[in-house]
């Protein structure tokens, strides 16, 4: 699970749906199919995008997969946020200056 493939798989509205459904209580596939216009293989190709990305997690019952968010999964994505978070204060800061000495 790196940076690269929570991107990806994130960049599909309809996986983001289902990433943030499935975060609210585990589903199957037939239930999850039930809230959106797309087929029933379409939802399961989704979820094996997320689950490859390691954001979702399936649970076996007799013959009947259930599926839930692994929010523990998106620890990477804030990592990298964390990182720009205090890059930009420190740039704006220095375009400030910049700026301010154009000024004078």
């Amino acid at each position: 699970m790196s940076e690269p493939d929570i991107f990806r798989a994130l960049a599909d509205p309809t996986r983001r749906a289902v990433f943030e459904r499935l975060s609210g209580a585990e589903m199957t596939v037939s239930d999850l199919t039930r809230g959106f216009e797309v087929s029933q293989p379409a939802i399961s190709q989704h979820l094996a995008v997320l689950k490859g990305a390691g954001m979702v997690v399936e649970r076996r019952e007799g013959r009947q997969a259930w599926y839930r968010a692994a929010p523990d999964a998106l620890s990477g994505l804030e990592a990298w946020v964390a990182r720009y978070r205090t890059f930009w204060p420190e740039r704006v800061e220095a375009l400030k200056t910049v700026l301010k000495e154009m000024d004078e």
